[in-house]
């Protein structure tokens, strides 16, 4: 093993007199030499320090000397350094040297240190990990020798052997303490070793100490020691020792209990759908719920935007298999089921892992599933969101989307995904299982057997795979326990596939029901990587192991779930070998299966050996204590049973196969030994035989503990089991296994004690993380050298070498990162360094889970009676021996301390959360061959019992220890925090009981507090602990401390429960620093998985000395033995510090926790600012009356004067009233302050209401003003710059100030008007056009504009990252990450490019047009409250409990347990407080503290709600949708305003003000709900909002109005506050004692020492300009945060948005509420009328269509007689979502060429929102709808051509779809209309109807053929003119051509007639048209014919008369 040893031998030259120590750091592990205490000029250590290392040393590194003078009290001070580079000692391996020191300012001062320092180097063993195995080393004085870890956690202890003189810096007493350190992660309690030793928050991280300025450690309180440790939670998490494993903390089962899930689902519309003229219907799946949307007619881009909720209540793991399915289905309607288009499938898991937990506004791709050769199917557009309980998404702020989507930019895919994915076959195959449990009951057998004679096996087993939502089958093998399938499941799916799991389940098939074997979950994301490097999924063959119920085989199961997979296996069920392989098709090749149905086909056997070779494994388990047994069970005899596998069960294990032939022999070595088992006590054979397996303790009767635990009287004979068992050897898998685990484990031990120091404030945060990040680095590059030794095993499959090979690759580049990062770690930069670290740790967790199974985990079960009670699972990995160090398992021969529980649901709630009993075990796993160090990690001092005399290799069944300790253990048991409520008060009667080894004790009982001081020390005499004394030292067992509330009747009820390690104290050590006294220090309590308090408490365990007749005697009995070097102490108990008896008469024999222990107190006041109590609710059904406020705080309180009446005034007479009391000064250590209200009733009788506690007070500590920082610049005045761009100072604010410029709106337009010039005129913004809407619009657009330019900044801040990672660590090859960096970067360009070419394209110019300026007010898109700290800036809001607190996990059910809510404030000082603050003028010595606080009388306010408008509202009735309206609430008055109830609308616009008075404090909560309107029946609440007025009234923020960005006198912008923001400013400079405002000339004011500007002028209505200050006083306000001293940001005029949520649902939003609130007191003047917000009303346009021709278009028809090509051409327009308003042109017949002439007008009337750009249509849904629904959609003018057909329906040709607001524009000439008008739209430029008017121009029609290529169809001239409803009615014109302004007929030509019009004429019209040439060569051949014809006739009697000469 590498080390480095440095032997520090004296150091000289020192001055003066006095105790010296020294330190010595290397690689940042500094190690402390002892005190020499009193030495003069030369100083003699002689002490040896030695550094195991894991990595050679290196030239360059250091080694650092520093010699300290040591005082007890004070900071240790620096004498001075010696740094060395160690490059000498590399090179030869030995130096001695001596040298001067230097001091803090690098000058040689004349003292000089003699050291000695040797480098052993490699000696061919793997090197170790420095978890504490260090070993002794030999020439050390003590014979042990002092270590830090580089762990702060590891506070307990390398000053394992602190000796002792020795120590750090020495005793500190406790009054110098400043800060201490607090949880962390594993929040168990932790020994120190010394005071010192829990370290100074930097000390042991500090690497190089060149780099830090010395002088600067100094000041910052490097060496201040802290005297609570970091980290409570300690030693029990930091592997210290080697004997010793941590135990797990949290007891409860989480999985699988059912939880609140709900899946929100928007379609918004569907675009590119496959197919012509369709009628689409989009269906929602969520696993078996199916929700439609309704069906759009003849659209291949309907448009929806319609909302789905699917609510769930189930667990974690079975919500996140769930599919989300969307399908597209083609003319569904009641009678036929509609064809499907396509679907797109994804798990609730994948959404769930979003950011948000949400897909917003993404496309969905849709793929055929029954032919997989097609390609994409469409788009649909949805938002998908997955809410738990609890989690809160923000959604985008829901304005008018203007942004066309690209939809290759936004699909709906999870991050790195890419957007073509592949079809793939994953091919799941089944080969065999072993081990299954018997599923029947035996009786049948037994029948079947006596009527057929055969035994058969009792199960049918056969496999189920599913996978994205399909499931396959293999066949049934019947009746064995080791079937042989050899089958393959194939799916076909898209890879890759947004599914993450496989599920695999082996079932048995019975008649009834088949039921779950065993199920296992396949993670894809394990078995496969994306990168470059990376390789398809691919598993095995290997085999699974299968956990669930019990063996047994009942017939209801109660632990079935866990056969599902639900929960944690208490019991393994079977072994399963399967393999996976992914293929990617090639879509193209011809012989492919088009379906993605699953297939079932036969495949080959595999080999034995294909797993891996047969080893045998052996298997050790000693049980050193069994305690904490419940004692339901302590009654009968109790044994332990371990298992692996099925070897070692008795019970239900094996069950034999009945098959005749043995099986391999493995199957004759388990049946040999189960017989064997039996007899396990006869003779053995020899040591090479096979041994027997002991798998069970013999059974023993308990013994009492206390009254709820029983113990196993153990003593020193420790019961010990062991198996032999065989599997296939793969540990290789585990080995790298643990490995990353533990390099996990260190990795986030560090990051939890670096937030640890942030939290506490600590100093130098940075340090410890670049030590964490060094640890790393090194734990990488060890892995990747350890790991590279894996050559071929047998048995390697390929998903083991490719893992192996991206581990490496991961861990390569993680180590890279981790230096790299490193180097950047800077003071301010730790907080996001630490979260890259967290990432790295997730990354570590992920990689380490190997998810090919070896060895199965090892069960431990409790029997009692033959029974199984309780369980606890040990993951068989964990205690898996290796040679190697780092690959051995974490608790490997370690004693572990194991908690049992009870199995599967029994363990819910708080049956989980009780202990059924805690062991401390000894585990080891390993090779049979290599078992020779089986024993090794036990304490020592034990002898080996065997069975039997003669087997000397057997393992023992028995340890007997004759070495014992004997100890005393100190508790002292300060005080408690934060407990549970337990009582229906709201309170508890806490107790704590304590338990060590054996032994219990509880401390008093406390009577109704949460936060019980006990401050009590118990003693637990004679504890006897059996090992070495120096070994338990190191590891002292862990204390269990448990928390009760004391019920007068029944059992106490149990609260909570922590651990804590002791600190030790051997009898030859001093009591005394550093060490002794320990120090308090808080333990976290769990009760389940919830944290459930603070334990303040310390813990000490004293040896008690033997006197010397007992060694003699124990040096007798270990005749055998090394003597144990037992120090002979003085004899008796004289030698521990003596304990002072009770203090407290009052209190009787209890003792307290003496004096050097308890925190040091200093004298406090408190003051109380009592102001009111609010809701108080009735108690015990009477309405509280006459509360009072009871405030207590460690034994002192103060009360609140009576309320006389509540009902009348629930506010107190006297604000402010103070205390007295004694708190620590460690502020961390202050006792919680309770809030109680109790009620007075009658006869002096007094009844709690109920209780608050205040665990943190420090928040309320009062810090003076400092005086010096205050005035900043008080030299001169400061102008503060107020340019629309403020060039100085960039301004928080949104708005723009632009009101400062000098010149008045208008000219500011003439101006723009000329700057123009040429550009195309922007539409005026015109004074009357504005309302309030464009103002909200306007600040909408702003709002996402920022969120955008934030997410885009946040966006390259960290691509800047990356890119500086992967530049330094350009030495490795880029790795995956950063070219999954680059990917996503190029992704992301290719977006913002886009979205740039968009808006230029928009634009038509490089820059945006200058935007119309509107003033804009803020949008929040949250409540206003988390903007302003809850406006708590002086008043606070405490809320009372009562009642018992929630059993379940998570504290949702809190806000049931509010009683009411007192509001009040505290303030702390220590006293006496300095003159100067009771000194300033005006100083109210009643008030104390709270000066200048406003008055608490009654006060009347005019209460003003405006609610604009609710967004994604929870549907309330069955058709998904809702009918809402506002209903509001202020204390007694109610405003429904349920006429106006807005139909069927989930995101209705309400656009309402509400003026409501109301008397503050009595009314001061606000409510606004939303109703859903019903018919019939109650309406029902969808959700609701409440608003705390009085808080918002009082704020110095003030929020009674919002602050507008500009004053203006008339107009849509009015300024809404009565008072005028003069009046205000002159109130506020009043009020904060500034000097001010004065008014200068030339628009300036000045206000303290700033000076603002600003315009003078305004106009009124009439356009006149006058005078004024107001826009001065503004520009002031809106920059109050400027003020010195009183300044803060006042509410500007602003809209909240705030969630709705339902009492019903608790957690999960129910939708959203956009609003604000306005509030007068109604004793100022009375402002003027509520603005108008009332929603804007569409205004009424038409559309005029002329369809003049068409040219082109494709010909449909065959002619009947000449079979031509011809089209009976019309064209269909309509503007609607539904074609309900379509018109047809008449038919242009028979039109040869594809050319149509038209002339004829559509013309569409339709409603329009301009703000919105959506067409506003109200109609019923359905013949049965009682009123109108209002739908908005987009203006989308859709043309169509089509051809007619009189007997058969009309053909669809083609098509066009404008929006109205961008589309291309036409075509000057039918020959320049082209298909890339449509397929290049993006760049085109576009125009809007709305702002052209009138346009013409060709247009192309185009249809997808076959191929879904788009193609042109053909042609249409048209002209669109747009005229308003006015405009209209002034120029009326008529349909197609008819009157008013009709248009001519169209020139037709001939052939368009129908030809049974004019027969003739059309045959002549075709015949002669088209064949005239035919039919003239036909007539020209006719005649030839006829004359030949004569000719012939005629010629026989020509030739008759010729020759007869006639």
């Amino acid at each position: 093993m590498m080390s480095l040893v440095v032997h520090l031998k004296a150091v000289a030259h020192l001055r003066g007199k006095g105790d010296r120590i020294a330190k010595v750091t290397f690689r940042g592990l500094p190690l402390y030499s002892r005190v020499a205490e009193n030495c003069g000029e030369v100083a003699h250590f002689n002490e040896t320090f030695r550094w195991p290392i894991a990595s050679r040393l290196d030239q360059n590194e250091m080694l650092e000397v520093q010699v300290y003078n040591y005082s007890k009290v004070f900071t240790n001070r620096l004498v001075g350094t010696f740094c060395m580079v160690l490059q000498k000692v590399a090179e030869e391996g030995h130096l001695e040297l001596t040298d001067t020191l230097i001091d803090d300012n690098n000058m040689s001062i004349k003292t000089s240190v003699t050291i000695d320092i040797r480098y052993q180097p490699m000696d061919g063993t793997g090197g170790m990990w420095s978890d504490g195995e260090f070993l002794d080393v030999p020439d050390d004085r003590d014979g042990m020798f002092a270590f830090e870890t580089d762990s702060l956690l590891s506070g307990q202890s390398h000053g394992s052997g602190t000796s002792p003189g020795r120590s750090l810096q020495g005793s500190i007493p406790t009054f110098r303490k400043a800060g201490r350190g607090v949880f962390s992660a594993m929040k168990l309690g932790k020994t120190k070793s010394s005071k010192d030793d829990h370290r100074r928050g930097d000390e042991p991280a500090v690497l190089e100490m060149e780099d830090l300025d010395k002088k600067a450690m100094r000041l910052a309180g490097m060496l201040e020691p802290d005297t609570i440790s970091l980290a409570s939670v300690t030693a029990v998490t930091t592997n210290v020792s080697n004997k010793r494993s941590k135990p797990d903390i949290k007891m409860e089962p989480s999985s699988g209990r059912p939880v609140d899930y709900q899946i929100n689902i928007t379609v918004i519309e569907a675009r590119q759908l496959i197919g012509l003229n369709m009628d689409p219907v989009v269906c929602v799946e969520v696993g078996d719920d199916k929700k439609y949307t309704s069906m759009k007619e003849s659209t291949n881009c309907p448009y929806y935007n319609e909302y789905f909720v699917f609510d769930f209540h189930v667990p974690p793991d079975v919500m996140f298999d769930k599919i989300i399915k969307l399908s597209v289905i083609h003319s569904k309607n009641l009678l036929r089921s509609g064809t499907l288009v396509g679907t797109f499938k994804m798990d609730v898991g994948t959404v769930y892992s979003q950011p948000e937990h949400q897909f917003y506004h993404k496309w969905a791709i849709l793929s055929d599933p029954g032919d997989i050769t097609a390609g994409c199917k469409g788009y649909v557009k949805c938002d998908i969101a997955v809410v738990g309980k609890g989690d809160n998404i923000k959604t985008p702020h829901k304005a008018n989307e203007t942004d066309e989507d690209d939809i290759e930019g936004n699909l709906l895919l999870p991050e790195g995904i890419p957007a073509e994915r592949q079809w793939a076959r994953f091919y799941v195959k089944i080969h065999r299982a072993e081990g299954l449990p018997k599923m029947n009951t035996s009786i049948m057998a037994n029948v079947k057997k006596a009527f057929i004679g055969e035994n058969r096996d009792l199960v049918d087993p056969y496999v189920q795979v599913q996978f994205s939502g399909q499931k396959g089958k293999t066949s049934v093998q019947k009746s064995s326990y080791e079937p042989i399938w050899n089958e393959q499941v194939i799916f076909t799916e898209l890879f890759p596939p947004l599914c993450k799991r496989i599920k695999v389940q082996i079932r048995d098939s019975d008649k009834v029901n088949d039921v779950a074997i065993g199920t296992h979950f396949i993670d894809l994301r394990k078995i496969s990587n994306d990168g470059d490097k990376g390789f398809l999924p691919t598993l095995g063959p290997a085999w699974v192991n299968m956990y669930g119920s019990t063996r047994q085989y009942t017939l209801m199961d109660e632990h079935q779930d866990l056969n599902d997979g639900l929960g944690e296996g208490v019991s393994f069920r079977a072994r399963l070998l399967i393999s996976i392989a992914v293929e990617i098709l090639d879509t193209t090749s011809p012989e492919i299966i088009c379906s993605t149905d699953v297939q079932v086909e036969p495949v080959s056997n595999i080999s034995e050996s294909a797993t891996g070779k047969m080893e045998e494994f052996f298997l050790f388990g000693s049980f050193l204590e069994a305690t904490m047994i419940d004692r339901k069970i302590g009654d009968k005899p109790i044994s332990f049973e371990i298992t692996i596998g099925n070897y070692g069960n008795h019970i239900d294990g094996v069950s034999k196969s009945s098959s005749v032939k043995k099986k391999k022999k493995e199957e004759e070595n388990q049946e040999e030994e189960n017989e064997l088992i039996q007899n396990s006590s006869e003779d053995e054979e020899d040591e090479d035989a096979d041994l027997t397996s002991v798998s069970s303790t013999p059974p023993m009767k308990p013994f009492i503990t206390d009254r709820n635990y029983f113990h196993l009287p153990y003593f020193e004979k420790k019961p010990c089991v062991y198996l032999k068992s065989w599997w296939q050897d793969q540990r290789r898998r585990l080995y790298n296994s643990n490995m990353m685990d533990k390099i996990a484990d260190k990795l986030e031990e560090g990051l939890n004690d670096v937030q640890e120091i942030i939290k506490t404030e600590k100093a130098f945060p940075e340090r410890r993380l670049r030590g964490v990040l060094e640890e790393l680095t090194i734990g990488c590059s060890r892995f990747v050298t350890l790991a590279n030794k894996d050559v071929n095993l047998a048995g390697r499959t390929k998903l083991d070498r490719e893992r192996l090979k991206s581990c490496m690759r991961e861990m390569d580049s993680m180590g890279q990162q981790a230096k790299q990062i490193r180097t950047q770690v800077k003071k301010n930069t730790v907080k996001e360094k630490l979260k890259l670290a967290q990432n790295f740790l997730q990354r570590l967790r992920f990689l380490a889970d190997e998810p090919q199974h070896s060895i199965p985990d090892v069960f431990i079960w409790m029997m009692s009676n033959n029974k199984r009670i309780a369980y606890a699972r040990i993951p068989s990995k964990d205690i898996l021996y290796s040679v190697v160090d780092e690959e051995t398992g974490k608790d490997c021969g370690k004693v572990k301390a194991v908690f049992l529980k009870l199995p599967g649901k029994k363990g819910f709630g708080p049956a989980g959360w009780t202990v059924q009993a805690k062991l401390e075990l000894y585990l080891w796993l390993g090779l049979n061959k290599s078992r020779k160090d089986f024993l090794n990690g036990l304490p020592n001092g034990f002898e080996e019992i065997r069975a039997t005399k003669t087997g000397h290799g057997l393992p023992p069944v028995t340890l007997v220890y004759d070495m014992k300790q004997v100890f005393q253990l100190r508790a002292h048991m300060y005080q408690a925090r934060s407990l549970f409520a337990a009582d229906s008060s709201g309170l508890s009667d806490p107790f704590a009981r304590v338990f060590f080894s054996s032994q219990s004790q509880v401390t008093e009982v406390l009577n109704e507090t949460l936060c019980p001081t006990w401050d009590q020390l118990l003693v637990f005499d004679d504890v006897e602990l059996f090992g070495e004394a120096t070994e338990l030292r190191d590891d002292p067992p862990i204390i269990v401390v448990e928390f009760y509330d004391q019920d007068t009747v029944g059992k106490a009820e149990f609260i909570g429960r922590t651990f804590a390690k002791p600190t030790i104290k051997m009898c030859d050590e001093p009591y005394g620093p550093p060490r002794f006294p320990p120090q308090l220090e808080y333990y976290q309590i769990y009760r389940g998985n919830s944290i459930a308090g603070e334990l303040l408490a310390a813990f000490e365990l004293l040896q008690i000395p033997f006197d010397a007749e007992e060694i003699r005697r124990a040096l007798i009995a270990v005749h055998d033995f090394a003597v144990p070097q037992i120090k002979v102490g003085q004899g008796g108990r004289a030698d521990l510090p003596p304990l002072e008896g009770p203090t407290d008469s009052e209190r009787g024999p209890i003792l307290p926790v003496p004096l050097g222990i308890r925190p040091v107190l200093s004298r406090y006041r408190i003051e109380v600012l009592f102001w009111g109590l609010r809701d108080l609710k009735r108690i015990n059904l009477a309405q509280v009356d006459r509360p009072r406020v009871d405030i207590e705080c460690a034994g002192r309180g103060v009360q609140s004067a009576l309320i006389q009446n509540y009902k009348k005034n629930p506010n107190f007479s006297t604000l402010v009233k103070w205390f007295e009391v004694d708190l620590p000064e460690n502020e961390l250590l202050h006792p919680p302050l309770n809030i109680r209200v109790v009620d007075c009733r009658a006869f002096g009788r007094y009844i709690l209401v109920g209780s608050h506690a205040v665990s943190i007070l420090r928040h309320f500590i009062y810090s003076p003003p400092d005086k010096s920082c205050n005035n900043w610049a008080t030299a001169g005045d400061v102008s503060v710059n107020l340019e629309a761009e403020p060039p100085i100072r960039k301004m928080d604010t949104v708005v723009k100030l632009d009101a400062n410029e000098d010149e008045s709106d208008k000219e500011k337009r003439k101006k723009k008007k000329k700057k123009k010039g040429g550009v195309e005129e922007e539409e005026e913004t015109d004074e009357r056009v504005l309302d309030w809407w464009s103002k909200y619009f306007a600040s909408i657009e702003t709002l996402k504009e920022n969120l955008r330019s934030q997410e885009a900044a946040h966006v390259e801040a960290e691509e800047r990252e990356d890119l500086e990672i992967a530049a330094e660590a350009a030495d490795i090859r880029p790795d995956d990450l950063h070219l999954k960096g680059s990917k996503m970067k190029e992704r992301f360009k290719e977006k913002k490019s886009s979205k740039q070419k968009k808006s230029h394209a928009a634009d038509g110019s490089e820059k945006r047009p200058p935007k119309a300026r509107v003033d804009e007010l803020v949008v929040y898109n949250k409540e206003l409250e988390s903007e302003y700290g809850n406006f708590e800036d002086w008043l606070h809001t405490f809320n009372l409990y009562r009642g018992k607190a929630g059993d379940d996990d998570e504290h949702t059910l809190d806000d049931d347990r509010i009683v009411g809510r007192f509001k009040g404030s505290l303030c702390m000082y220590k006293v006496p407080l300095s003159q100067e603050i009771t000194r300033e003028a005006g100083y109210d010595p009643n008030m104390g503290m709270f000066q200048s606080i406003p008055h608490n009388d009654p006060i009347h306010v005019l209460v003003r709600v405006y609610v604009v408008r609710a967004t994604d509202l929870h549907p309330a009735d069955i058709n998904g949708k809702a009918d809402p309206y506002i209903v509001i609430k202020l204390g007694k008055s109610e405003i429904k305003d349920k006429e106006n109830y807005i139909s069927k609308q989930l995101n209705p616009v309400f656009g309402k003000s509400f003026d409501i008075e109301a008397t503050f404090p009595m009314e001061s909560m606000l409510t606004v709900s939303v109703y859903d309107w019903d018919l019939v029946g109650t309406d029902d609440l969808i959700g609701e909002t409440k608003i705390d007025l009085e808080n918002r009234f009082y704020s110095k923020f003030r929020a009674t109005c919002g602050i507008a960005s500009n004053y203006s006198m008339h107009g849509y912008n009015i300024w809404r506050d009565p008072m005028k923001p003069s009046q205000i400013l002159a109130k506020f400079c009043k009020e904060g004692k500034l000097d001010g405002p004065h008014y200068g000339p030339g628009g300036k004011v000045k206000v303290a020492n700033r000076i603002f500007t600003g315009p003078t002028e305004i106009e009124d209505e009439n356009g006149l300009k006058k005078q004024t200050e107001e826009h001065l006083a503004l520009s002031v306000l809106n920059h109050w945060e400027e003020i010195p001293r009183v300044g803060c940001k006042l509410v500007p005029e602003h809209v909240e948005t705030r969630p709705l949520l339902n009492p019903d649902k608790p957690g999960i939003e129910q939708g959203r509420l956009e609003m604000w609130v306005d509030m007068f007191p109604m004793d100022v003047p009375a402002p003027g009328p509520a603005i108008d917000i009332s929603p804007r009303k569409p205004k009424r346009y038409e559309l005029r269509v002329i369809i003049w021709n068409t040219d082109e278009v494709i010909l449909e028809d065959d002619d009947y007689f000449t079979g031509e090509k011809s089209s009976d051409i019309f064209v269909r327009g309509w503007l609607k979502g539904q074609q309900e308003d379509k018109q047809d042109t008449d038919v242009h017949y028979h039109s040869l060429t594809g050319e149509g002439n038209f002339n004829w007008r559509f013309v569409f009337p339709f409603d329009y929102m301009v703000a919105e750009e959506k067409i506003v249509i109200s109609k019923k849904e359905s013949m049965f709808s009682w009123d109108e629904t209002e739908y908005k959609i987009p203006p989308r003018l859709t043309m169509q051509v089509w051809d007619a057909d009189h007997f058969s329906a009309d053909d669809f040709l083609g098509a066009i779809e404008l929006d109205l607001n961008r589309f291309p524009r036409g075509a000057k000439t039918a020959k320049q209309c082209n298909l890339d008008m449509i397929r290049n739209e993006q760049e085109l430029p576009t125009i809007s109807i709305f702002k052209q008017k009138r346009v013409k121009g060709w247009w192309p029609f185009v249809a997808r053929d076959e191929n879904d290529e788009m193609e042109l169809t053909g042609k249409v001239e048209a002209e669109l003119h747009l005229v308003t409803a006015e405009e209209a009615e002034k120029s009326p014109v008529g349909l197609g051509r008819n009157e008013p302004d009709p248009l001519e007929k169209p020139n037709r030509p001939d052939t368009s007639l129908m030809w049974f019009l004019g027969p003739l004429k059309s045959l002549r019209y075709f015949i002669w048209h088209n064949y005239r040439w035919l039919i003239l060569k036909a007539l020209g051949l006719i005649l030839l014919l006829l004359m030949l014809g004569l000719f012939l006739y005629s010629i026989p009697g020509y030739l008759v008369k010729k020759i007869l000469g006639a």
